[in-house]
């Protein structure tokens, strides 16, 4: 390298969702995980129960959701809230890089549900052949 060229930066440093070491991946994967998408889109609408979110993500598992809410804890998309009382009342809330996460998502969702005579086209046409 000579005197004034830049060094190149550090892999450590650079943040690249394609990049297999990355943590932007890691995360990535865990928010469009298929339950935890759908936790994060409820969450956006107020902080729920346990119970409130496995009922309004319909057809998920008690232990899928533990694993969603577990991963978007970890990765820093929400807050579980436990109030001492008897029996323990646990709440979970987005954080603010949550909210932002979940407005992502709701426009793709909004997309998507608004696409649904598409989709449904496409999907017959794609079969019939």
């Amino acid at each position: 390298m000579e005197g004034n060229e830049a060094a190149d930066p550090s892999p450590a440093l650079v943040t690249d969702v394609f990049a297999r070491a990355c943590t932007s991946r890691a995360a990535f994967e865990d928010v469009t995980s298929r339950w935890s998408s759908l936790v994060l889109l409820a969450l956006a609408e107020g902080p729920h129960r346990f119970g409130e979110l496995r009922r309004r993500v319909e057809g998920v598992s008690e232990r899928m959701l533990a694993q969603a809410l577990r991963g978007l804890e970890r990765d820093g998309l929400l807050t579980r809230d436990v109030a001492g009382t008897i029996p323990p009342r646990v709440d979970y809330a987005l954080t603010p890089l949550g909210t932002r996460v979940a407005e992502g998502l709701r426009g793709l969702a909004d997309v998507l549900e608004g696409a649904v005579p598409e989709i449904d086209r496409a999907r017959l046409d794609y079969d019939a052949r």
